[in-house]
């Protein structure tokens, strides 16, 4: 069980994370609405395109391991705090590019942002008692709602600041974006560096890095990594994807392309910390079962083909056999529809996948949940670019919803067959209590 907290205390760290998260999710994924500008400037092809966005995904992903273990051992404020003041820096730069090839290589430690996230969950698993760790989690992990902040802001600042130069440095157009982004990090690291309590909880202080890492030996950590590539991974993969799906596909402006991706975005946020209270209430595994049933229905809508319905009437009935050509294709409000249905999912699961956590794990959430976030925002990371070939190859957009639904029902499968052989181990009176059992792999 986590540290008794004065309240004081233990709410000033949540709500000053939250909004640090929020700021460097913001930064993380800002080429999902920069990219459609950076593509017109550089001449940029689609799948270019995709490896911007997933470069910076790529560094975003790399760290969460070691930091969530340095987030237990010397608090998670410290860490934090010089997560923010190191990322400041390339988000700068990004807005001194002038190549493609710059552009890579400061989106690559820009995205050094997305790593905080195992560093907040440490950090507030030590400080919340473990009967309020699944709403807590769930309200720190609704900072993803920062993917939309680019989104909802962010064509309107590049219509705002035509030109801009101070000291001789660009910051026009798109480029103001990160160069307002890097002035924020920093002001955020001195809010919270003077806003939290100097005393920090540190769970792992005093333990070896082997002990601390022992528990990822377990099968079911990269369990429920998968779970976590299903409803964060792919998160970040289509909250950086659905602008250009929306500009390329529906031709719509990038405005609101860009409003239209926060629809999706908001509920796969916010709906965190109702994810954590249903985790709390009713068990992860349940809460597992609605997210990828309901993940599996919209996307299993989503991937159809757009084209002809042919019906061929039969001659025993009519003569003629006369053939019905009925054409199937999502207007843009039921697209978007079903995908708010998919972030809605999403967001929900993904407080499930970290309610499992401190549940199995108590003294190594920041080496367990570093993993799992690892490994699920690796998703994030080779999802966009297999869109794009799956597109090249197949001429198909949906076959972006196509790979989702895949793999979806291959987290479901492995879900329902562990359960089921934990079930049948035991007693048959146990085939609905999924929570109350404990798991052996």
């Amino acid at each position: 069980m986590a540290p008794t907290a004065k309240p004081a205390g233990r709410g000033r760290v949540l709500v000053l994370s939250t909004i640090g998260f929020t700021l460097m999710f913001a930064v993380w994924l800002m080429f999902g609405v920069l990219g459609i500008p950076i593509r017109e400037e550089f001449g940029l092809s689609d799948v270019e395109l995709s490896w911007l966005t997933a470069t910076a995904i790529l560094n975003g992903a790399l760290w969460r391991l070691p930091a969530g273990i340095l987030a237990d051992r010397y608090g998670g404020r410290r860490v934090f705090v010089v997560m923010l003041l190191a990322t400041a820096v390339p988000t700068f730069l990004v807005s001194q590019a002038d190549s493609f090839t710059m552009l890579l290589v400061f989106a690559f430690f820009a995205g050094f942002a997305g790593n905080s996230f195992s560093v907040g969950i440490a950090w507030n698993s030590a400080w919340f008692p473990r009967d309020r760790q699944g709403f807590a989690l769930g309200v720190f992990g609704a900072g993803n709602v920062g993917a939309s902040v680019t989104k909802l802001v962010g064509p309107a600042l590049i219509v705002a600041v035509p030109s801009m130069t101070l000291l001789g440095l660009r910051f026009d157009g798109w480029r103001f974006v990160p160069f307002l982004y890097s002035v924020l990090l920093v002001v955020m690291a001195a809010v919270m560096w003077f806003g939290t309590p100097s005393h920090d909880h540190k769970p792992g202080q005093g333990r070896s890095m082997v002990s601390m890492l022992g528990p990822l030996r377990h099968l079911r950590v990269w369990r429920f990594s998968l779970y976590y590539v299903v409803v964060f991974g792919a998160y970040v993969a289509l909250a950086a994807w659905l602008p250009k799906y929306y500009v390329d596909v529906f031709e719509v402006p990038l405005h609101e392309a860009a409003l239209l991706t926060a629809l999706f975005i908001f509920p796969a946020s916010l709906l965190r910390p109702f994810g954590g209270y249903l985790s709390d209430r009713f068990g992860a595994r349940v809460v597992m079962y609605w997210t990828f049933a309901a993940m599996l229905l919209a996307t299993g809508v989503l991937m159809m083909p757009y084209g002809y319905i042919v019906i061929q009437v039969s001659e025993e009935i009519d003569a003629s056999g006369v053939r019905e050509v009925l054409p199937y294709e999502l207007s843009v409000g039921v697209f978007t529809g079903v995908v708010v249905l998919v972030g809605v999912a999403m967001g929900i699961g993904k407080a499930a996948v970290y309610k499992h956590i401190p549940e199995y794990f108590p003294t190594d959430v920041g080496a367990v949940g570093g993993l799992v976030g690892t490994l699920g925002a690796l998703g994030g990371f080779f999802l966009p670019p297999m869109f794009a070939y799956l597109q090249l190859w197949t001429g198909m957009p949906q076959s972006t919803f196509f790979l989702l639904f895949a793999l979806t029902l291959v987290a479901a499968l492995w879900m329902h067959l562990t359960v089921h052989r934990m079930l049948h181990r035991r007693s048959p009176e146990l085939s609905h209590r999924f929570d109350d059992v404990p798991e052996h792999r």
